[in-house]
């Protein structure tokens, strides 16, 4: 079982003294996350009190139903031989009850760690292997340097220390990092844990089935976005709750098939040293728990127009926003079947060829090229076959050939197959006419992908081609952006839900459900957030909401500079609007601002404007805030079929959809005309300068689905 419902972490510390009341680093922190909901890092002034919290939380939780993975931040058991020297087993759970009998500890912090280390010292020829202590004078039998010491009876560090390259050994007890100490002071806590009821130690026990399992962990495994938070937080921000943070964070967010990669098939070494989790797993931890780690807000003033500008023209403010946007989703891993949509967010590695191994492309009969001689050829039969995922179980003999069937390994001795077609089959044996080529009718090994070639870039929008490409490079699970959550906010006193009873002057919202779909299709989370009427204080309230529960807003309607325009009115008043004249029909303003951290999209009331203003423009810029990068959609040159003169000064996109090859437009520019929507199937752009288009003139037609996909 690896399916944990709750997950802590806990850095240990081995002080002398009880830490101050003010949460600080020379403390005991305690990282919590509960059914994938993370809850406040816990902060302990001391190991006693640290000890009865984690009891308590073990006793809470199993009760509860849940199952715990409860990770330490130090060594669960020392180098090989190390134990055996102390308790005459080999068994590191001896060493823990032998630890436990003897460590003392105390409420403020008092212990009597460096004498109990002196009396193992003593165990072994020659200094150490415990050094480092807080007075020269006191403990002679512990070395006050590592200096001298040879570690030949026993190793310096654990066989995963080594490949994890982790900071200090577990014999060091002093300057830091004093893994020895914590290692000291922890394990005896480790062994009264354990003995309550449910409870099970990895890699030592039998765990698989255990309530809680007490596994080992180490912080370095995610340093890179430790360092990360830590200069987000800025000053005072405390690393050791940083770290439980993060990794309780990291491992809730592991699928369980990776999770149990990392706890099982452990080498040998593991059942008496114990194992670090984690380690050759770096990556994927760090990448789980980055979606904590989001990029800082974007700046108040990023939608800001440079002095002077008034109409901006189209091509202007979509370089303005691809300049000055940029993701504002985190990271996480997820299994392969889960990834279809999101979109990756690191280029993805071959894990292995493909194909794996060099294989037959069709059925038919496969033998040595080289050991053929001129002309016709006649070949005996080797008994057996080889058949896809069952390989011939030997080498063909020069001169020999082989049964192969399509996507078989090919033998050894094999390099060319000729087709069941044209061969003569005898008893036992073929014959055939001679010209084949060498490695005819086979695939080489990596001919497609390479082990180890990036098969993915980041920003891709993975489809299911890519799932296939994925899983057979040997890809269990991808990195991903979290999913964009857009919210949806309609605006007016004169909006009615469809269905209701519309009174004189009202009409029905027809932007939400429009824009809500388009949030959908585009791949986005919508957090509709409804319809606010034209009350500045219900309109702050519902943006406050949709900055705390989106990444973007988008609001249609209130976007101009009127007495009922709310939209524009709250984002100057918090200082983060800029208004967006631009030369554009349909859609001229265009409302930009922040609220809460959250970019703001002001779209036009008018449904056919709304829906254009989206396309052109909240589409490509959410692409962006996606992790995507810029989306530009792909237009084609198509023969008109209508007739139009165009002014010059906007840019124009006419509703449209090709028929019988020819783009033809709706029979009115009329931006209320909303059955112009329903009707089109995209649109027809027409540049910013004069235009007169007569039918086959060539125009550029953009459909719908080009702005939406990937």
């Amino acid at each position: 079982m690896t399916g944990f419902d709750t997950v802590l972490v806990v850095d240990w510390s081995a002080a002398c003294k009880r830490a101050s009341q003010t949460p600080s680093k020379d403390a005991i922190w305690l990282g919590l996350v509960r059914e994938g909901e993370p809850q406040e890092p816990i902060y302990c002034r001391s190991r006693i009190e640290a000890e009865a919290c984690i009891a308590a939380l073990f006793e809470q939780e199993m009760k509860a139903g849940r199952c715990v993975l409860a990770a330490f931040d130090f060594p669960f058991g020392y180098p090989r031989g190390f134990a055996r020297a102390i308790t005459g087993s080999v068994d590191p759970l001896l060493l823990w009850d032998w630890l436990a009998a003897r460590i003392e500890d105390s409420g403020q912090g008092a212990n009597n760690r460096f004498d109990v280390a002196e009396k193992m010292n003593a165990a072994f020829d020659g200094p150490g292997p415990f050094w480092g202590k807080t007075h020269r004078d006191r403990w002679p039998g512990i070395p006050y340097r590592k200096t001298g010491i040879l570690y030949d009876e026993v190793p310096e560090k654990r066989t995963c220390d080594r490949i994890a390259r982790t900071s200090s050994s577990c014999f060091q007890l002093c300057y830091s990092p004093t893994v020895g100490s914590q290692m000291l002071m922890g394990v005896p806590m480790l062994s009264r844990l354990r003995r309550m009821e449910g409870v099970a130690v990895w890699p030592f026990e039998h765990w698989r089935t255990a309530r809680v399992v007490l596994a080992e962990i180490w912080p370095g495994t995610i340093e890179r976005v430790v360092r990360q938070a830590v200069a987000q937080r800025g000053p005072g921000a405390i690393r050791d709750r940083e770290q439980v943070r993060l990794l309780s964070l990291a491992l809730s967010r592991l699928p369980d098939a990776r999770l149990g990669d990392m706890m099982m098939d452990l080498p040998s070494e593991a059942a008496e040293e114990g194992w670090v989790l984690g380690v050759g797993y770096e990556e994927d931890l760090m990448r789980a728990c980055d979606d904590q780690l989001k990029p800082p807000p974007l700046r108040d003033d990023c939608f800001a127009l440079p002095a002077g500008v008034d109409w901006t023209p189209v091509g202007d403010a979509l370089a303005l926003l691809r300049a000055r946007l940029r993701a504002v989703v985190g990271q996480e891993v997820v299994p392969l079947g889960q990834a279809a949509g999101r979109v990756l967010a690191g280029p993805v590695v071959a894990q292995r060829a493909n194909p794996p191994e060099a294989n037959t492309a069709v059925d038919g009969y496969g033998f040595a090229d080289d050991s053929l001689g001129e002309g016709d050829q006649v070949l005996p039969l080797v008994d057996g076959r080889a058949a896809a995922g069952v390989p011939y179980p030997g080498a063909v003999p020069p001169g020999h050939a082989v049964r192969v069937l399509t996507g078989a390994a090919l033998p050894e001795g094999v390099d060319t197959v000729i087709l069941q077609e044209d061969v003569t089959l005898g008893e036992g044996r073929i014959a055939f006419r001679g010209g084949l080529k060498t490695g005819a009718n086979t695939r080489r090994a990596g001919e497609d992908v390479e082990a180890g070639a990036t098969v993915l870039e980041a920003g891709r929008v993975l489809t299911p081609a890519d799932l296939a490409l994925c899983a057979a490079v040997g890809l269990a699970d991808l990195p991903v952006f979290g999913r964009l959550r857009v919210a949806v906010i309609s605006t007016g006193d004169e909006l009615v839900e469809p269905g209701e009873t519309a009174r004189a002057g009202q009409i029905y919202d027809a932007n939400r459900p429009m824009l809500t779909a388009l949030v959908g299709q585009m791949g986005y989370d919508v957090v509709d957030l409804g319809r606010v009427a034209d009350d500045r204080a219900a309109l702050r309230a519902a943006l406050d909401r949709g900055a705390r529960q989106a990444d973007v807003i988008l609001t249609s309607g209130g976007a101009s500079s009127g007495d009922e325009d709310h939209v524009s009115a709250l984002l100057n008043e918090a200082g983060a609007m800029a208004e967006w004249r631009i030369a554009l029909k349909p859609g001229r303003p265009l409302a930009l601002g922040m609220w809460g951290g959250a970019p703001v999209f002001g779209l036009p009331g008018n449904p056919v404007a709304a829906l254009v203003c989206t396309l052109i423009f909240a589409r490509p810029a959410m692409a962006v805030l996606s992790g995507a990068g810029w989306h530009a959609p792909q237009g084609f040159d198509v023969p008109a079929g209508f007739e139009k003169r165009k002014k010059p000064g906007r840019r124009e996109y006419l509703r449209a959809r090709i028929r019988e090859g020819r783009a033809e437009v709706f029979r009115s520019e009329g931006s209320g005309r909303i059955s112009g929507l329903s009707w089109a199937e995209g649109l027809v752009e027409l540049p910013d300068g004069p235009a007169e288009i007569r039918p086959g003139d060539a125009v550029r037609y953009i459909p719908f689905t080009s702005f939406i996909g990937p």
